[in-house]
């Protein structure tokens, strides 16, 4: 028996006011898709993946399988008009499958399901036949007549909403759809509600689902699947097996001689990497000079061989009046904060460019609104935002990926000359975002901002 997962990729909807239905729109950077389909090639519990595709659209995706290098994924199948055609369409790939084999339906367009979510399915269709994934109501749910008045209010107690996948033994999903086809039935809401209708006597089995596991169908549900992502790398349950992954990676990490660059630097070390600093205290490097970057970029690359990696935790906080302040630091602040950006990531993108790797920047939690006695340095992070969600659309086709890091208050050097002495309590040690910055590293996202809070998200 083998456990085979279907994204269901066949929908044509195009809500979202461009030419490609709504599975290929970007999220931070990448299709969604691209979200989706990682978590089941990375799934333990899955051997197989095929995608439905329409028919316009299968040398599309057979382009992105080949970008991702996914290694499960073996067959894209024309998918039809409806959800029933898509997954009618499915089953006659599997019709030489062992009928025990289990098979999981799920949308393209719900990224954000997780391993658990999937684990569950499997483990669940030993005893069953069919599975559907659930969450509680938090809204009371009302049936209505033609006329829109209220026929009924369930027992919202009993009442869950349904989300995918949607799991099956490859047998029962067939006969159930057989005899819907005998029927002349071809309307339902899901696959689970094709074996209600047709199998009244197989029992449907639920799990746990996770409000996370949105479906995007309208424009909102980008912003909000992206805060979701966003705050989707769980930075206080680092493991070391996942930091091994630096072994042999080369990274350049700007204004790595203090704080944060610091602390990555002897974590990158300590797994492995390769690291180069450049600093204006430890090598004179200063980036508010493209010229100086350049030539940074080009000895470490020289001496690595190539670079996977470039950081930018480099920043000035000068906190006083801003009519106070001089014009050379006025110069300063948004030379370093800004300038310096755009110079380390003008300079990287070769670079990047030849390994597909990763752009990482830093921005403050000052950048969600303008702070009194740093407005340069508050307003430089929020352009700091724009820039990298901005570079990273524009540098995906080129496979080079654009992430910023956003701690909150943190234990730094910059900010003790600022600040003063401050409860330990209150701030995020230097440490705990260095390893969140890591991690991002490791990952596939990109344009997306990743806080990092007290909390331990």
């Amino acid at each position: 028996m083998r456990n085979i997962s279907v994204i269901l990729s066949g929908g044509s909807g195009t809500r979202f006011g461009g030419s490609l239905p709504k599975q290929f729109t970007k999220l931070a950077g990448r299709a969604i898709i691209e979200y989706t389909v990682d978590v089941f090639d990375a799934s333990p519990d899955i051997d197989e993946i095929h995608i439905v595709s329409q028919p316009a659209h299968v040398s599309r995706t057979w382009d992105i399988i080949k970008r991702n290098q996914w290694t499960k994924v073996t067959k894209v199948i024309t998918g039809g008009k409806e959800r029933f055609d898509s997954t009618h369409s499915a089953l006659h790939a599997l019709s030489e499958e062992d009928p025990e084999s289990r098979v999981l339906f799920h949308d393209a367009v719900r990224p954000l399901v997780d391993g658990r979510i999937i684990a569950d399915c499997i483990a669940a269709l030993a005893q069953f036949e069919a599975v559907d994934v659930v969450i509680p109501s938090a809204d009371t749910l009302v049936q209505v007549f033609d006329n829109e008045c209220i026929d009924n209010i369930p027992n919202r107690s009993f009442m869950r909403r349904g989300q995918t996948p949607q799991g099956f033994r490859l047998g029962c999903i067939q006969l159930a759809y057989q005899k819907a086809l005998d029927a002349g039935r071809r309307t339902f809401t899901c696959d689970c509600g094709v074996v209600r209708a047709m199998l009244p006597h197989v029992q449907v089995a639920t799990v746990k689902g996770n409000e996370r596991n949105m479906k995007v169908t309208q424009p909102v549900d980008l912003f909000i699947a992206e805060k979701l992502l966003q705050s989707g790398i769980d930075v206080g349950s680092v493991r070391a097996e996942e930091l091994a992954q630096l072994k042999g990676k080369h990274l350049v990490i700007f204004g790595g001689s203090s704080g944060i660059g610091l602390e990555m630097h002897n974590i990158a070390l300590l797994h492995g990497a390769k690291v180069g600093v450049a600093s204006r205290s430890h090598n004179g490097v200063d980036i508010r000079s493209l010229d100086e970057v350049h030539a940074c970029l080009e000895k470490f690359a020289k001496e690595f061989g190539h670079i996977d990696y470039v950081v930018n935790t480099a920043g000035l906080l000068i906190k006083k009046p801003t009519d106070l302040l001089s014009v050379q630091e006025i110069t300063d602040l948004i030379g370093v904060n800004y300038t310096g950006a755009v110079n380390v990531a003008v300079a990287a993108k070769p670079y990047l460019q030849a390994t597909s790797g990763m752009l990482l920047n830093f921005t403050s939690s000052s950048y969600t609104r303008g702070r009194a006695l740093y407005t340069l340095y508050s307003s430089s992070n929020a352009a700091i935002v724009n820039f990298t969600q901005g570079l990273a659309s524009e540098w995906a086709t080129d496979q080079v990926r654009v992430n910023c890091i956003n701690p909150e208050r943190t234990a730094t050097p910059m900010r003790r000359v600022n600040f003063g002495i401050e409860p330990a309590e209150f701030l995020l040690d230097a440490g705990t975002v260095a390893q969140a910055a890591l991690r991002t590293l490791l990952s596939n996202l990109t344009g997306v901002v990743v806080d990092v809070r007290k909390d331990g998200r």
